[in-house]
């Protein structure tokens, strides 16, 4: 049996010591754990980083436009402000003021007589044919 180890060296060494040959075991585990972890906490930031936009998706367009622009902004300055006001906006909704005023802006109309209100694109059109006919057409 031919024994690789210097003679002066202890019968007893640890595992970590590398062989004559090179090879340092300890050193690749290192390797992948390193390169492992730089992935994960990668991946763990820009999760939280898009955490703002996935709240959004509930909100209105704009409203996600704006909360994507500050998240950029914050990711490419570095600056936490932009990620913190986006979160923000994303939290918490603002409230729906154009549809009481839409309501009282035809609620007007239609006290000085002028009821041709101007549907929006989404709704059908009114015809002037009575239900009857529709169902008998």
């Amino acid at each position: 049996m031919s024994d690789t180890r210097h003679p002066m060296a202890p019968e007893h060494l640890p595992s970590f010591i590398t062989a004559a040959d090179g090879s340092d075991y300890l050193f690749t585990i290192m390797i992948f754990f390193v390169v492992g972890l730089i992935l994960l906490l990668g991946v763990a930031y820009f999760t939280l980083h898009a955490l703002p936009e996935r709240m959004a998706h509930k909100g209105n367009s704009t409203q996600l436009q704006l909360i994507s622009v500050l998240a950029m902004l914050a990711l490419f300055t570095h600056n936490n402000l932009f990620w913190v006001a986006a979160l923000a906006l994303a939290a918490f909704r603002p409230p729906d003021i154009v549809t009481p005023l839409n309501a009282m802006a035809q609620a007007l109309n239609r006290i000085a007589g002028r009821d041709a209100v101007p549907q929006e694109p989404d709704a059908p059109a009114q015809s002037d044919t009575p239900d009857e006919e529709k169902t008998h057409a």
